[in-house]
């Protein structure tokens, strides 16, 4: 078992490099706006956001998710820096904060549940309030906020669960 571990890790590392390699090699994706070509295949594109989602998310956003999170996704003043009780003040979820860095589904988990005190924490939990379908739509309003860099790496580890 621990072989097969050790193999899957292997491939995983190999891939990640390949890409690397891939961007470094065909270009960027987001310098042409075309897919990286890699070892004779390309990535499939960016997926396109439902418009009529993406407005059902920013009216959910405004209602759920604006008081903390700023009304232009701008997050907290200071949101890196700890709170008297140590928790951490709601970071932005434009570009400039670390919401494109985590999977759809680690978001939605997040949204649903809350977020975890042992990091700090004091996101509540929605899913009492939320369905996940408008939880989804809150997420869509969020990304079509984002640059073209930001949504591809996350776009990226969704598909790869990385």
């Amino acid at each position: 078992m621990k072989a097969k571990s050790v193999i899957f890790a292997a491939i995983g590392g190999l891939i990640l490099i390949t890409l690397g390699l891939g961007g470094w090699l065909f270009g960027s994706p987001s310098s042409s706006g075309e897919p990286i070509v890699i070892l004779g295949t390309s990535a499939p594109p960016l997926p396109t956001l439902d418009p009529d989602r993406v407005s059902s998310g920013q009216v959910l956003y405004a209602q759920y998710c604006a008081t903390c999170h700023g009304v232009n996704l701008e997050g907290a003043p200071n949101w890196k820096t700890p709170l008297d009780d140590g928790t951490l003040p709601p970071p932005p979820h434009d570009s400039n904060g670390h919401t494109w860095h985590h999977t759809d589904a680690l978001l939605l988990e997040i949204v649903a549940n809350g977020g975890d005190p042992a990091s700090n924490s004091r996101m509540p939990s929605f899913k009492k309030q939320l369905s996940p379908t408008e939880m989804m739509a809150i997420l869509d309003f969020i990304k079509s906020k984002w640059g073209q860099e930001e949504r591809r790496s996350q776009w990226w580890m969704t598909a790869t669960q990385y």
